[in-house]
């Protein structure tokens, strides 16, 4: 009876190794398509993050025009005149709404959202499978 013949990577055919190659391939574009999507969730979550101190920094500027009219009507009037009452509280208020706005602003400037470890990672990849077929 004939022993089946073991093959060795030295001894396969190239159609073999082609076969492998795409293989590989393709299980490497897959995890390489994940990487992405995961970075990309993740950067997706800090702008979101911002966004939402955005609407909290518009919701203070909103807040702090109904604090001047408030501030007008109530209880300023009386003691000092009403439009330098008003002019007080509205700057303290407009100058939070500011820095909230423009803090996450500058926050929103600086995220990258480039997958730059996937577009390293393939890359390299490219690289390997050029060294590989060469």
């Amino acid at each position: 009876m004939a022993q089946p013949q073991q093959v060795y990577k030295e001894d396969r055919s190239l159609g073999d190794l082609f076969s492998e190659l795409a293989g590989e391939t393709g299980t490497l574009v897959r995890q390489e398509l994940a990487l992405a999507q995961v970075e990309i969730t993740k950067k997706a979550t800090a702008v979101g993050t911002n966004v939402g101190f955005l609407a909290a920094g518009g919701a203070v500027g909103y807040a702090g025009f109904l604090a001047i009219l408030a501030g007008v009507i109530i209880g300023l009037s009386g003691f000092i005149p009403a439009w330098a009452a008003a002019l007080v509280v509205g700057a303290v208020v407009a100058g939070i709404g500011f820095f909230l706005i423009s803090s996450a602003l500058a926050a929103l400037k600086t995220t990258e959202l480039t997958p730059t470890q996937s577009v390293e990672s393939i890359k390299e990849d490219a690289k390997w499978l050029k060294d590989q077929v060469s």
